[in-house]
């Protein structure tokens, strides 16, 4: 297992999505999709363990396999939906020279989807709020350094503040109760 690290917020995080949205742009184009660079690394000022978060949204199910058809094409797996109906996740293969940008993880995911709202809506929050910033990145820091080989403590120890956040942005409780029975898998 890899040690749990955070870094100070990079800007070159957003260049490295760039040039990933580029090149999906370019690899899906026909395509009516969405490229969204969310999780910590999309959040100026947040710290963040140095891996994109990437969610390629469409409207159907047709178009999640059609997405996924072109990506296996540019060197990436399909490697199922991690118990998350609605979103499908990819894995590259390490030996791709195809792409060149830093380590990801990759989702292809309906736009209706929870985790995608949640996606949404936390960045949305984080982006509008240097406070919840501060106390996301103070957190996160504290919690890679008491659980530096424990990825489930460093997640569970995040997860009282983010419901904090997406209740403060309005999202349901039934929502918000599906999410953490999701995130518990």
């Amino acid at each position: 297992m890899r040690k749990i690290t955070v870094e100070p917020y990079n800007p070159e995080w957003k260049n490295e999505f760039n040039k990933a949205q580029a090149f999906y742009s370019t690899s899906l184009v026909g395509l009516d999709v969405q490229i969204e660079h969310v999780g910590s690394t999309s959040v100026e000022g947040l710290w963040a363990k140095p891996i994109l978060d990437i969610d390629i949204i469409v409207n159907d199910a047709e178009t999640i396999r059609k997405v996924i058809d072109r990506l296996e094409e540019c060197g990436y797996k399909h490697v199922g939906n991690y118990g998350v109906e609605g979103r499908e996740a990819l894995k590259l293969d390490q030996t791709n020279t195809k792409i060149d940008w830093m380590a990801h993880n990759l989702y292809v995911c309906l736009a209706d989807n929870e985790n995608v709202i949640n996606h949404l809506m936390l960045r949305a929050h984080l982006r509008r709020n240097k406070n919840a910033v501060k106390a996301y990145s103070e957190i996160k820091r504290n919690l890679a350094e008491l659980y530096p080989d424990d990825m489930t403590s460093y997640l569970d120890g995040k997860t009282d503040l983010i419901i904090g956040f997406l209740r403060e942005e309005g999202m349901s409780e039934e929502a918000i109760q599906r999410i953490m029975d999701i995130n518990k898998k």
